[in-house]
């Protein structure tokens, strides 16, 4: 992974880990051990599932570029539905409470989407790539435009 991309996934993870902490906190006090167990594998589903997300996104966008946005939204749908299938299938679990699984795992999983879109937000990313030839060698590129 380049550099920025792994800068956008610490800037997404770090906050939805510290939301997980929190949520985790939360639900011991509320519902004991069960629920801090709870919120912790609900926390550590959704940072797994979406850091996979997001470099199958960029690996997307390195190959693929015209297929980057539709793959974006197919993947987020993707996302979201296994997310739910996780909730369905833990409905009535006695390894941990519910509750605190499916609550965490939607503030885990809101927690990550507005990271990672701020972290997009703050990064310098080029619409251009410069050419590396030219500027490595210190030539001027040619006035090709009107000149007065």
């Amino acid at each position: 992974m380049p550099s920025n991309d792994v800068r956008t996934l610490a800037q997404a993870a770090v906050p939805t880990a510290a939301v997980g902490a929190l949520a985790a906190v939360v639900s011991s006090v509320v519902a004991g051990g069960k629920g801090a167990i709870g919120a912790v594998v609900a926390t550590l589903i959704v940072i797994l599932f979406m850091g996979l997300g997001l470099y199958v996104l960029q690996r997307t966008a390195a190959s693929l570029p015209h297929l980057f946005q539709a793959m974006g939204l197919m993947l987020y749908a993707a996302q979201i539905l296994l997310l739910f299938v996780f909730v369905a299938a833990f409905k009535n679990t006695t390894l941990f409470n519910p509750r605190a699984f499916a609550l965490t795992l939607v503030l885990a999983t809101l927690s990550w989407i507005a990271a990672q879109t701020r972290a997009h937000m703050k990064s310098k990313i080029l619409y251009v790539e410069p050419d590396s030839t030219a500027a490595a060698s210190g030539d001027r590129p040619e006035k090709t435009g009107h000149q007065s």
